[in-house]
């Protein structure tokens, strides 16, 4: 992974660390609860993998099994959880999506002239990364071979899968400038588009590999992102979490973080479903996120 991508990853979770977490207890109960569940029930003699590990900040490690790694492309979060949990881990720093150092370097070739290595203007340049992106398709080596060296029996995702698409546009943005981005809303943004495509794509092969890795799952993410100052609730269980939300104010702006990709759909197939839960995480005022965790047991070969 190159440094640019390293002080990216930094950046994201210092920017997520710096906010004010006075409202986030009942979401930090929840999570560390379930993922506390999903440790507590490894198998202690296989090996334990913990993507999206962060600063430990989500991660009750005390319960984690002696085999547990730990893998988070912040080149600090090894060091932040020993500080949290005196806790030194295995660990893994690379990309867990496979792709974005692929991002990076066609990113770069079309923010500057070849010929002459001036910098193209931000529209230039955005109006070629938009036509090269339907061609990369995300491959994570990475995971996959470490999953093919250690067979784990159990893999936790800790509220990672949502960020695939936030720091795709943050690269982006950090290589070409905002202005490779349309700032009006109301508008179409090719390139906002293509990359939500690219992150669609990264997702489906990052569940791929963790399907067929032949581990019991425990997968926490943001399912959406509702912008409202009204207040919200959900309701009973439904297969589209649209079904449960009850809303009480008069408009709702929603984002939606894994860009279309719906999580259960691609495992039941394969599997079932020991647990499932929604619950509301009121990251920021007016800022709430439709949270997800499911625990699956794959199914016989």
């Amino acid at each position: 992974m190159t440094k640019s991508l390293s002080r990216l990853f930094r950046r994201e979770q210092m920017a997520f660390l710096g906010r004010d977490r006075s409202a986030w207890g009942p979401h930090l109960d929840r999570v560390r609860a379930f993922l506390g569940e999903g440790l507590q029930e490894a198998d202690p003699v296989r090996p334990v993998l913990v993507l999206g590990a962060g600063s430990g900040l989500e991660v009750p490690w005390d319960l984690a099994p002696a085999t547990t790694t730990g893998w988070d492309a912040d080149p600090w979060s090894r060091i932040r959880t020993l500080a949290r949990h005196r806790r030194w881990p295995p660990w893994v720093f690379e990309d867990m999506t496979g792709g974005l150092g692929e991002l990076e370097a066609v990113a770069r070739r079309c923010a500057s002239e070849p010929w002459s290595r001036r910098w193209r203007n931000p529209e230039q340049a955005a109006r070629r990364l938009t036509g090269l992106l339907p061609s990369l398709t995300p491959v994570p080596r990475a995971l996959h071979a470490w999953i093919q060296d250690h067979q784990p029996g159990s893999i936790l995702v800790a509220n990672v899968m949502g960020q695939f698409g936030v720091v795709a546009q943050r690269l982006a943005e950090a290589i070409l400038g905002p202005g490779a981005f349309e700032a009006d809303p109301e508008r179409a943004d090719p390139l906002a588009d293509a990359l939500e495509a690219w992150t669609h794509r990264a997702l489906r092969v990052f569940l791929t590999e963790l399907r067929i890795s032949g581990a019991r799952l425990w997968l926490v993410h943001d399912c959406a992102v509702i912008f409202s100052e009204g207040g919200l609730d959900l309701g009973p269980w439904a297969e589209d979490w649209r079904g449960q939300l009850r809303a009480g104010g008069p408009s709702l702006e929603v984002h939606d973080p894994l860009a279309g990709l719906r999580v259960g759909e691609q495992l039941e197939a394969c599997g079932t479903f020991q647990h499932r839960e929604r619950w509301l995480w009121d990251l920021a005022p007016g800022q709430r996120h439709v949270v997800e965790a499911l625990a699956w047991q794959p199914g016989p070969p």
